[in-house]
C-alpha cells in the first residue's frame, strides 16, 4: 500500500521539487505552497532521502482529521500507534505549523500533542518519552488548517540539506538545496562550464559537483528512519548500495571558483576536501570585476553581497553598475545569474534581466536575475519566451 508523504523545499523551487520525486518513484504528486505531497512506498522514501537535491525533509503522514478544539488533536494524536514505529526511549520533540487556524496558541497545541504521545506511551508500556528539543531522536510535525489537523513523523532526522560535510562555513549561507535548485533553474549540464565568482563556503561549487559525478547528497550521513521499529534494513541496503554503484570517481571538472577575499577561498577548499571534491574544482583568488573567462561560454552563478560583505550602501551602489560594465566587456556568450534579495541590484547593474524568478531564501523573498551576455555585444540578450516578472 502505498504511503503518503510531504516534502518541504524553499518556497519557488516546488515544481522541480515534483519532478524529482518523481524521478525517485513518487506518484501523485502535487505541488503546493512550500513543498510537494506525494505518495510512494518505503523504498521511495529512502530514495527520497538519499538522493533529492532539493527537499528539506521527507515527512510521512500517520494521521489526519477534523478538529474545532484542542481537546480534537490530542483525541487524534493519542490515537496514533506511536509504539509500532519507536520505543520510549526514543527521545521527541514537537513542531506545530498552522495557516488559517482558529486556535489561539500553538505553543498550547505544542504542548497537547506532546503530552498525548506521552499518554500513548504510559497506556501501552508504563514508560514515557523524554523531550529534547536539541538533538531529537524522533521528530512529529503537526500542521493545522482551518479545521484539519494532519500528524506526520520526520523520516529525514536533520534537515536534507545538511550533507554530512562543510566545517568551515561562513554566515548566513545559501543553503546546500536552495543552491542546487538555483543551478536548476539555470540549466547548466554537467560539462558545461560552470563559475561561481563569489565562492563563500563553495556551496554552488560542491552541489556542482556531486550532480556532476553523480554523488548522491545523503551518502555521507543518516536519517531517522533507519531507528524506526519497522526499518527494512535490506531494502535500505539495497537503495544505498545502487546510489554507490552510480557514484563516479573525482575527477577534474570544468567547475570554478573564486572570490576576491583570500579566506572565502581557504574555506571553500577547506569545504570541497571535506566533501572529499578538492580535486574537481579549479579555485582561485580573483576579483570578479577583472577576472577573464575559464571558458569561450558557461554559466556563471553567484550570491553577490548586499551590504553585509561590501559595507556601505555607497560602495554598493558603486559596484553593480562595474559588475554590468565587467559583463558586457569580457563575459559575452555566457548565462549570468545572480541571486539577490537587493532590489538595487537590477536597478543598478545597467543589464535587461531575460528572467527574474522569484526565490526565498528562508523567510527572506529573494529573486534569481538571469543575463544572457551576447558574443561580440555591449548588452545581454532577452529571450522575450523566458522573460518574467
Amino acid at each position: 500500500m502505498a504511503e503518503v508523504f510531504f516534502s518541504p523545499c524553499p518556497r519557488g523551487l516546488e515544481a522541480l521539487l515534483a519532478a524529482e520525486l518523481e524521478r525517485l518513484g513518487g506518484r501523485e504528486l502535487r505541488a503546493l505552497h512550500g513543498g510537494v505531497s506525494w505518495q510512494g512506498d518505503w523504498t521511495a522514501c529512502q530514495r527520497a532521502n538519499l538522493e533529492s537535491r532539493l527537499a528539506t525533509r521527507v515527512m510521512w503522514r500517520v494521521a489526519q482529521g477534523r478538529y474545532r478544539a484542542e481537546i480534537d488533536i490530542y483525541k487524534l494524536a493519542y490515537s496514533v500507534t506511536w509504539a509500532k514505529w519507536f520505543t520510549a526511549d526514543d527521545s521527541i520533540r514537537i513542531y506545530v505549523t498552522a495557516q488559517k487556524s482558529p486556535l489561539k496558541s500553538l505553543e498550547f497545541i505544542t504542548l497537547r500533542v506532546k503530552d498525548a504521545v506521552c499518554d500513548h506511551f504510559r497506556t501501552v508500556s508504563g514508560k514515557r518519552p523524554s523531550v529534547d528539543t536539541a538533538n531529537p531522536a524522533v521528530r512529529i510535525h503537526v500542521f493545522l488548517t482551518a479545521d484539519t489537523v494532519t500528524l506526520y513523523l520526520d523520516t529525514s532526522g536533520e534537515p536534507l540539506y545538511k550533507r554530512g560535510y562543510k566545517p568551515a562555513a561562513v554566515e548566513a549561507p545559501v543553503k546546500e538545496n536552495l543552491a542546487a535548485g538555483i543551478l536548476c533553474l539555470s540549466g547548466w549540464q554537467p560539462g558545461e562550464a560552470l563559475l561561481d565568482p563569489m565562492c563563500g563556503s563553495g556551496t554552488f561549487l560542491i552541489e556542482a559537483a556531486q550532480m556532476a559525478l553523480d554523488i548522491a547528497p545523503g551518502l555521507g550521513r543518516g536519517f531517522a528512519f533507519e531507528r524506526f521499529r519497522h526499518h527494512d534494513r535490506a531494502g535500505w541496503a539495497a537503495v544505498r548500495a545502487a546510489a554507490e554503484r552510480r557514484r563516479q570517481q573525482p575527477r577534474a571538472l570544468a567547475v570554478f571558483g573564486s572570490d576576491v577575499v583570500g579566506e572565502w577561498v581557504r574555506r571553500s577548499r577547506v569545504n570541497l576536501e571535506a566533501a572529499g571534491l578538492a580535486d574537481c574544482v579549479q579555485l582561485e583568488r580573483a576579483d570578479l570585476l577583472e577576472r577573464r573567462p575559464p571558458a569561450a561560454e558557461g554559466v556563471m552563478v553567484a550570491n553577490p553581497p548586499y551590504g553585509v560583505r561590501l559595507g556601505e550602501t555607497e560602495e554598493l551602489a558603486a559596484f553593480y553598475p562595474r559588475l554590468g560594465d565587467a559583463l558586457k566587456r569580457s563575459w559575452g556568450g555566457w548565462r549570468c545569474y545572480f541571486f539577490s534579495a537587493d532590489p538595487q541590484l537590477p536597478k543598478l547593474i545597467g543589464l535587461k534581466a531575460s528572467r527574474r524568478t522569484p526565490l526565498f531564501n528562508g523567510a527572506l523573498e529573494c529573486r534569481l536575475y538571469e543575463y544572457r551576455m551576447v558574443s561580440g555585444s555591449n548588452r545581454s540578450r532577452v529571450a522575450p519566451d523566458r522573460a518574467a516578472g
